[in-house]
């Protein structure tokens, strides 16, 4: 497998709305957006009109506009960040890049300014390597290569459907280790890239991702939720589930996820303590969710994405919902998701 050249319009960019006026973060990403079609998802608690500079290619979209399209269907919530899996919904491009409006762009060890969606679509079109690990990283960057004792019937790779780049400043800690290391910043931009192992599970931040919409799409999905959420990323915990959600997928359709590559700089946001009080719910349920995926297997019947999806669903009401009920209402949005994803494709 060899690089895939992208286009441009093959491309969608989707970012979730939190704050107004979206001025300052458009224009730090101008010479890098203004390329490709962006997606701007309202957050539906946001009453303020949004702003947003010229010389953009953008749809936007608003509470409005969730309940026109999705009627009268309420299992799906998008609140807050959530929002970003509207965009995902409505997209019809390959390759979904999606970045937060608190983020601005990353500068390498040279100080030269990162193009993290020209290395997104890099990860995404080159291929992937799950099922044996190299230790120089992935071996289709420039410079690198497989190493000494790889097997060679492995080295064509898998298609890579997911890559989760990584910040700059404010690293996706959770609430309790920020609460007790304030002061603790990422100042290391580690200029590499690498596949994650098959079966290996890893938590997702839906910050700085891309993925292959057309194969696995419908397993970005929204659907846990914590009782006391909030709209900050240390009160949330529905990436994190929805990115073992995805690998598993990833595991059992063969394809790859990468992370590294590329940083964004992350802005300071939110209160570590007060968000605790929220998390630390999402905390607690960790340790019954991971061993779960970790021993998930999926049937030879699921061959879709929205197949694996559906079967997961049916193991978490199963297995997880004795548990809490918070597990119960994850299942039933996982199914009205993939309902939800097919009905706008096809009418799309």
């Amino acid at each position: 497998m060899s690089l895939v050249s992208v286009r441009d319009d093959e491309v969608d960019i989707v970012i979730a709305a939190i704050q107004p006026d979206l001025t300052s973060f458009l224009e730090e990403w101008r010479a890098v957006f203004s390329r490709f079609h962006l997606i701007i998802i309202q957050d539906p608690d946001l009453k303020e009109e949004l702003k947003i500079p010229s010389g953009f290619n953008y749809d936007t979209y608003t509470k409005a506009d969730i309940q026109r399209i999705l009627g009268t269907s309420n299992a799906v919530t998008f609140s807050g960040y959530s929002c970003r899996y509207f965009g995902y919904l409505l997209s019809k491009k390959k390759y979904i890049i999606s970045i937060d409006d608190d983020c601005i762009p990353a500068k390498d060890n040279e100080g030269n300014q990162v193009d993290a969606i020209s290395q997104h679509i890099n990860n995404l079109s080159t291929p992937a390597t799950p099922f044996f690990f190299n230790t120089l990283y992935d071996p289709f960057r420039k410079g690198a290569d497989f190493v000494r004792g790889y097997p060679f019937s492995l080295r064509s790779g898998v298609s890579c459907a997911l890559s989760c780049g990584l910040c700059l400043n404010l690293a996706d800690l959770d609430a309790p280790t920020q609460a007790l290391k304030p002061a603790l910043r990422n100042a290391r931009y580690v200029d590499a890239v690498l596949t994650v192992p098959a079966r290996a599970m890893m938590p997702l931040s839906g910050i700085n991702i891309a993925f292959d919409r057309e194969l696995v799409g419908p397993a970005l999905l929204p659907s846990f939720r914590l009782a006391k959420e909030g709209k900050f990323r240390w009160e949330t915990v529905e990436d994190i589930w929805t990115g073992m959600c995805v690998k598993v997928v990833c595991d059992h359709l063969g394809y790859g996820v990468k992370t590294g590559l590329p940083y964004v700089w992350r802005k300071e946001r939110g209160d570590a303590v007060e968000s605790l009080k929220k998390e630390w719910e999402g905390v607690k349920l960790m340790e019954e969710v991971v061993p779960f995926f970790q021993s998930m297997r999926l049937s030879p019947a699921a061959n879709t994405a929205e197949d694996c999806v559906v079967e997961i669903a049916a193991a978490v009401k199963e297995q997880l919902g004795r548990i809490d009920p918070v597990f119960t209402r994850a299942a039933d949005s996982m199914v009205e998701w993939v309902k939800l994803w097919k009905t706008v494709k096809t009418q799309t």
